[in-house]
């Protein structure tokens, strides 16, 4: 039997106590909230992005971050430090000469004056960028699945306490999942994953697994699992039209409705799953 090592999952999750009354009876109770607060993720001093997410794993968020907007690679980061404001958290990032040029140079591009009509052009394109075609390969089965929907179920602290929160697991075949991260946000907790994978033992076989999140999928979600570097993407709900079309023309192997294995539905690349 295949050992499988424990998953990598944060400390704690960031929650907050806060007292309610129950509706049916009046009761006075005292409830676990997830924490959600404003992170403005800067490069060289400059903000790029102002996001509600939950403050925790941003060491990770930065890699993932970085890696699935396009940014830089996990190689090009010089350093991260996130610092506590006064309205919440900024993640400044600090990047290698080479991906600091490239970064003011995208910066300046997307600069236009008020009222222009092509100002939008470089955002619409880039929201459905061509993606590079998948180059890793993995065959998933359904006791894998089976295996990694369990660990999900039973490593979700955040949603736990609160019922506020996605997930997004790794799942490698024959040893199960391996890494969890969670954020009131599904991106996010995509994004915590990708940096938690670039940055951890498993780095190199990213290619060699899947993304499996607890949300429905969107394009953008392919789109981050392609330049993560995974073969595959399972959720749990079902993927928009676009996110097949994306996932079919990349050779992402795409599984929704997989709130077992019995039940999960494939929607590109079967070969990923054994069919």
């Amino acid at each position: 039997m295949t050992k499988v090592r424990q998953i990598d999952l944060p400390d704690a999750p960031p929650t907050a106590t806060t007292p309610v009354q129950r509706l049916g009876d009046g009761a006075a109770l005292n409830v676990e909230l997830a924490q959600e607060t404003a992170i403005a993720i800067s490069y060289d001093g400059t903000t790029q992005a102002v996001l509600m997410a939950s403050p925790a794993d941003l060491v990770d968020f930065a890699y993932g971050f970085s890696l699935t907007e396009g940014i830089a690679d996990p190689a090009e980061i010089d350093a991260v430090t996130p610092e506590t404001v006064e309205h919440g958290i900024d993640l400044r990032i600090w990047l290698k000469r080479t991906a600091s040029e490239r970064f003011i140079g995208r910066r300046r591009r997307m600069v236009g004056p008020v009222g222009c009509g092509l100002c939008g052009v470089e955002t619409l394109a880039a929201a459905m960028r061509p993606l590079p075609h998948v180059t890793g390969d993995c065959v998933i089965t359904t006791d894998d699945l089976d295996m990694a929907l369990a660990a999900m179920e039973g490593g979700q602290r955040l949603r736990d306490a609160t019922g506020a929160s996605h997930a997004a697991g790794f799942l490698l075949p024959g040893r199960g999942l391996v890494a969890l991260r969670e954020d009131v946000g599904r991106h996010n907790a995509l994004d915590k994953l990708a940096g938690a994978m670039l940055r951890g033992e498993d780095a190199g076989r990213i290619g060699q697994g899947a993304v499996v999140m607890t949300s429905r999928i969107s394009v953008d979600l392919v789109q981050k699992s392609v330049l993560m570097g995974a073969a595959a993407l399972i959720a749990l709900s079902a993927p928009t039209q676009a996110a097949v079309t994306a996932a079919q023309a990349a050779g992402l192997g795409l599984a929704g409705r997989a709130r077992s294995s019995a039940r999960a539905e494939i929607y590109a690349h079967p070969q990923r799953f054994g069919l």
